[in-house]
Order: structure tokens, then sequence, then C-alpha cells
């Protein structure tokens, strides 16, 4: 016999269902999220026959991992596509547990990927590289802001780049009231704290990664530098979940929005929806590829003059976002058109 498990996850406890093919519930409850909690949970319902199903929420992989041990199938679900299909005014753990598990039960789960275990280490570790780069950035425009306060200061400042090697012994050296004096020092300390840590964050990164054939292959690519290869690949995982290149467009959210009515079609801005990781790696890797890749470049201007600079910059990342698709998709390495 067939069992239908619904779970509806949250930090420190969840609710799960476990039904039969008929949809009668065999067993419910709240139950703590550690593996001997669920195993209890599941007690003599798991198998090969038992499904399970939670959405896709926060830090989702945990409970994934522990219902792997106990069913013969895990679903992970998109959760926005499940509240479309299942929307209710009434809303309990106890409901979306039911719920879950009866369209799991009737084959009317809209999927979210499972990354595969790697991908999500790397995942994890090149997103904890982007958060110290941002707090960097931060720590960068406080300096400007410091050095803004004063015009007369503002005016001696070095003419190349503010933190390089001259900017930072500027920085250190520049007369400034006691209280920004030590505000500046603390920053500076902070700054060089924070690159010390995305040094240190890259290169645990890159001996995670460093093995991988496909990261090689992609760093071929025009402006895809070895970040940029390793987050995209962090974030595609397994290319042959795209039968072609417009489903991969579609899943980086950089395909225009589309309304049609009444036999008219509108094309609007790109869908707000998709992986906006991916998304602005292949944005940010444009402007490198232009300078490297004459094919890319002359398509570039050529749009650029008819329909505007973004409108062409989202259309040549979507160009080098197909070369990404067939580089993975063939196993081989980006060769420039002669």
């Amino acid at each position: 016999m067939k069992r239908f498990v619904g779970i509806d996850y949250h930090k420190r406890f969840s609710y799960g269902t476990i039904m039969d093919e008929q949809g009668a519930i065999l067993k419910e409850g709240r139950f703590s999220n550690d593996p001997e909690s669920v195993a209890s949970f599941m007690d003599d319902h798991g198998g090969a026959d038992c499904a399970a199903v939670l959405e896709a929420t926060r830090n989702w992989t945990v409970m994934h991992d522990w219902l792997e041990a106990h069913c013969g199938s895990v679903t992970l679900a998109h959760a926005l596509k499940v509240r479309a299909i299942a929307e209710a005014k009434v809303k309990t753990d106890k409901i979306d547990a039911a719920t879950l598990a009866h369209l799991l039960r009737c084959d009317l789960i809209p999927k979210a990927h499972v990354a595969s275990p790697s991908a999500r280490v790397l995942k994890n570790l090149l997103r904890h590289r982007m958060f110290l780069v941002k707090l960097q950035t931060m720590a960068k425009n406080r300096i400007h802001v410091l050095i803004d306060r004063h015009p007369q200061i503002r005016a001696l400042r070095p003419a190349n780049e503010l933190f390089n090697r001259a900017g930072i012994a500027w920085l250190k050296s520049v007369p400034l009231p006691e209280t920004d004096r030590a505000i500046l020092d603390n920053e500076l300390s902070l700054l060089d704290a924070l690159r010390q840590r995305i040094k240190h964050a890259e290169a645990v990164v890159w001996q995670q990664a460093h093995d991988d054939p496909r990261i090689h292959r992609l760093m071929t690519i025009p402006g895809i530098g070895r970040f940029f290869a390793m987050l995209i690949l962090s974030e595609i995982d397994d290319i042959r979940r795209f039968p072609k290149a417009k489903k991969l467009h579609a899943y980086a959210g950089l395909v225009p929005s589309t309304y049609a009515s009444g036999g008219r079609q509108y094309h609007g801005r790109i869908i707000k929806a998709g992986n906006p990781y991916l998304r602005w790696a292949m944005i940010e890797a444009v402007w490198p590829a232009l300078r490297k890749d004459h094919a890319l470049n002359e398509y570039y201007q050529r749009l650029a003059r008819n329909k505007g600079a973004n409108k062409a910059k989202v259309a040549a990342a979507r160009r080098l976002l197909t070369v990404v698709y067939h580089v993975l998709k063939e196993a081989r390495s980006w060769r420039a058109a002669s």
C-alpha cells in the first residue's frame, strides 16, 4: 500500500500527515525537528512505497535529508505555486500538511529542483562570500560619506582608486577632527578584516570546486571568471533539467513578461520571477564579455542603437547564457566563431 506524507516544516517543529491511496489519514501530528522525532513519526509507515513532500522554505534541506532516510521518494514543492493551487482562507499547520499530502497523492505538486549535495555546499559558500562582499561595499560607502563631510580634505584625495594600497595609506594619514579620525580608523580596521575574510572564503570555495571540469569549461567563456563560473554552476546544478536554452533563460528571469488577451500580445520588462543570483551573474558578465567577444559586441551595439542600452544588455546576457547552456550540455569549452 502506498503512503503519502505531507510535512509542514517550521523552524523548531513540523506538522505531518500520512494518508493512503484513497486519501484516508493514517497518522497526523506535530513533532520536533530532529532525526529521532522524524523517525518516531514515520514509525512503520516508511519504506519504498512511501512518498513525502515539503515546501521549499528556509533550510528545507534539513528535513528533506531526514525524510530521505525513511521514504522512497521526497518531493520539494514550489511554495508560491502550491499556494496558488491550494489557497485557503483558513490556514493551519494541520490543513497545510494534509493539503500537501493530497496534492502529492493526486500528482498535482508543482516541483522545485532539489540541488545535489555538492551544489548545496558550493551555493552556501558562494553566498557567504557574497555577503562578505556586500559588507565590504557598505564599509567603503561609509568611508566615502565620511570623507565627503570635509570638502577641503576631499579635494586632496588621490585621483585613482581610494581603496588600493596608495589610497588606504592616504586614508590612514589624512588629518581629520578627532571623532571622525576615530570613526575612519575603525572603518579601515573593519575593511581590512573583511578583505581577509573574503580572501579566506574564496580559497575555501576554490578548494571545494577546482576539480570540477565544468567550472574550467565555463571559464573559457568571455566575461566569466572563476567566481562567476562557480556561481553559475551552483545555481544551475544539473543542466539536463533544462531541455532547451529558452528554459534556462526563463529560469534565470532573462525573458520579457508577456501579456496576451483577445488575440493581442504585449511584451514588457523581464519577469520578476527567476533565479536572482544567476540573472545577476549573467548581466554582470556582459561588460567584460563585450571587450573580449567581437560578435557579442556587435550584437549589443546594434540592439543598443535600436532599443536602448538596458534592453541590449539583457539581450546580450541572454545570448551569453545560451553559450553557457551549450558549453554545459555538450561538455566542451567555448570556441570563438571564426
